[in-house]
């Protein structure tokens, strides 16, 4: 008589709900007949109600204004500036805020079911007229169902989206799920485009997927995909980049904005998730002018070529530790310390009080390249100085392998988010260059 499985109400791995006689975990493939101590798990999560540690203090909204590094001469756009950007309307950091915990205990390595030794050592021979299956990458006997895991050992197959990389022109991105989440929720897109004048223009967009959230892989990629088509009907018509890029967000929000609405969302949405959402940072490059534009707590950095020059970071988080550093309630050490840190004040979504697109345009007077990333990758080099000191010497001349190496620097830190990064030359190159 087989003994009775545990009932757990969540993943002993990644928490996924779970239902009464499930035997593997439906998100990643966790063996529950293993049940293992409970990891001490701090995914991305919604704060609702009260915080841990009783309610934050009232602060007043924080600047609008970028704090602008030294060695980078600002500039406004002028009579192309955007609308003012306005304080966030709401509490510091409202009901649906995502949270995220960097540097969180790696998990126990998923337990995989032994072959059984009745299955044939070769992949089943399909049945005539039917497509032939897919062998499971983990247990090489079992094969893989529709839905993506192993009829054998419950193992969620690899899925398109598990590592991305793509190079457009002098351009390169490259994402990774890492190896913490069951999927990326993570999207990118690139783009080059031609100015009135006839100088080049290139441009990366960088999307991180709310977890605590419905469907947040989709809200990432509608998102990039939005704001990169605004981008290229905006800039090539001669709108000044500043001005393109605030479109661009604009867009991006009603791409996700449209998902609340419909029916895969109402489909998947449980009770304790917020509607898509997901955070977007963005920058421009032209041989003069280096744009960037965020939502939420993805960053831009810029690293000049020489090394000897400061580096800096080009954004400022929708956050709640950057909340309580602008007040002057905490130093950057406390507020980053506290667990309430990254809970996000913005970002894109149905529930988003209001949208709030930031702006920013700069001159370097020297060359450098940007880096554009979401925070599975700035958890492991937060300052600019780790950034710097993270990026190649010859990242200009070779963006792909640079963000390459950046993502491998977020997994060998502990990979515990999924992981996105693109580099974009300063200034622009001349039409035709790419990386080696």
């Amino acid at each position: 008589m087989m003994s009775q499985m545990p009932q757990l109400s969540a993943c002993p791995s990644c928490e996924w709900p779970l239902e009464s006689g499930d035997r593997f975990c439906g998100a990643c493939g966790y063996d529950l007949s293993a049940v293992p101590a409970r990891p001490d798990d701090s995914p991305t999560i919604a704060m609702n109600g009260a915080p841990p540690g009783g309610p934050w203090p009232e602060v007043p909204h924080p600047p609008a204004e970028v704090h602008l590094p030294a060695d980078l001469q600002g500039t406004e756009s002028g009579e192309h500036a955007p609308p003012p950007s306005g304080p966030v309307v709401g509490s510091p950091v409202s009901p649906v805020s995502g949270v995220r915990f960097d540097r969180s205990p790696e998990p126990d390595e998923y337990v995989l079911q032994a072959p059984d030794p009745r299955v044939a050592s070769g992949p089943p021979t399909p049945a005539e007229g039917t497509a032939p299956s897919t062998v499971c990458v983990a247990c090489r006997a079992g094969r893989v169902d529709d839905d993506g895991y192993c009829e054998n050992c419950g193992h969620a197959q690899p899925r398109e989206r598990d590592h991305m990389e793509q190079e457009a022109g002098p351009i390169a991105a490259v994402s990774d799920r890492g190896l913490r989440h069951h999927r990326n929720e993570d999207a990118f897109t690139l783009g080059t485009s031609v100015l009135p004048d006839g100088s080049p223009a290139t441009f990366a967009v960088v999307c991180d997927g709310v977890s605590s959230a419905t469907r947040p892989d989709d809200a990432s990629l509608a998102a990039s995909r939005a704001a990169a088509d605004a981008l290229l009907a905006a800039l090539p018509q001669g709108t000044h980049p500043q001005q393109a890029m605030h479109e661009a967000i604009v867009a991006a929000s009603r791409a996700v904005n449209s998902l609340a609405a419909e029916p895969a969302t109402a489909r998947e949405h449980q009770p304790h998730q917020n509607a898509p959402a997901c955070t977007i940072v963005g920058s421009i490059v032209t041989p003069s002018l280096l744009v960037v534009g965020w939502v939420g707590d993805s960053r831009v950095y810029w690293v000049p070529t020489d090394r000897s020059s400061p580096p800096a970071r080009l954004t400022e988080d929708d956050s709640w530790a950057a909340q309580m550093v602008a007040a002057g309630l905490m130093n950057e050490a406390e507020a980053y310390a506290d667990e309430r840190a990254h809970a996000i004040t913005g970002w894109l979504g149905a529930d988003a009080y209001e949208l709030d697109p930031h702006t920013a345009s700069f001159k370097p007077d020297r060359p450098g390249v940007v880096v554009v990333c979401s925070d599975g990758l700035w958890n492991y080099a937060e300052a600019a100085e780790e950034m710097a000191e993270a990026v190649p010497a010859d990242a200009a001349a070779r963006p792909l392998h640079t963000a390459r190496v950046l993502v491998g620097h977020a997994l060998d830190g502990g990979g515990h988010d999924n992981v996105t990064v693109a580099v974009v030359p300063f200034p622009t190159p001349p039409q035709g260059a790419g990386s080696a």
